[in-house]
C-alpha cells in the first residue's frame, strides 16, 4: 500500500469491519474481462458465504475460474473544504483474495444461510428443504486481505 499511514495491519480490525459491513463486492473474471457484483454475505472463520441462484453469471464465471476478489467498506463521509480539490472522503475498508467453492450438502447450505442471517439479523433459522434445494451457496476461502481506513 503506497499510504503506509492509512494501512490497516491488525486482522481484528479488519473483520470488525466486515462484521459492520452490508455489502460485499465480489470480484470475477473469465477471459481477461472483469465483472463485479454486490452480494449479501455472511463471514466466519476466513471464509466469505454468498447465497445465488443455481444458474447465471456468477455461477458460469466461478466453475471457470475460482480465482476470486472482495471488497467491503463502510463509515462513508465527505469532508468538504472551502476548495473542492481539497475535499477528501472519510472511510474504511477491506479488499481480499480468495478461491471459490459451491456447497452442494444440505447441511452445509443451513450452516452457510445461517452464517448469513446472522450477519444481519443477528439470529438463526429454519430453512425448508425445498429452500436450501433451489439455489447455491459459494464459499469463498480467503487467502489474503488488506485493510485501509482514511480520516480515521
Amino acid at each position: 500500500m503506497r499510504r503506509k499511514e492509512k494501512e490497516i495491519l491488525g486482522r481484528e480490525e479488519m473483520e470488525s469491519i466486515i462484521s459492520k459491513a452490508n455489502v460485499c463486492r465480489l470480484g470475477l473474471s473469465v477471459d481477461n474481462i472483469p465483472y463485479i457484483v454486490p452480494l449479501n454475505f455472511g463471514y466466519r472463520d476466513s471464509c466469505l458465504y454468498f447465497h445465488t441462484p443455481k444458474v447465471g453469471k456468477k455461477m458460469d464465471m466461478i466453475k471457470t475460474n475460482n480465482r476470486v476478489c472482495f471488497e467491503m467498506d463502510i463509515d462513508h463521509e465527505v469532508v468538504r473544504a472551502e476548495n473542492p480539490c481539497d475535499s477528501s472522503m472519510k472511510f474504511r475498508s477491506v479488499i481480499g483474495y480468495g478461491r471459490a467453492s459451491l456447497l452442494d450438502e444440505i447441511e452445509e447450505k443451513r450452516r452457510a444461510l445461517d452464517i448469513i442471517v446472522e450477519h444481519y439479523s443477528g439470529q438463526v433459522n429454519e430453512y425448508k428443504e425445498k429452500m436450501v434445494d433451489h439455489l447455491s451457496v459459494i464459499k469463498v476461502q480467503v487467502e489474503s486481505m488488506t485493510g485501509k481506513k482514511s480520516g480515521y
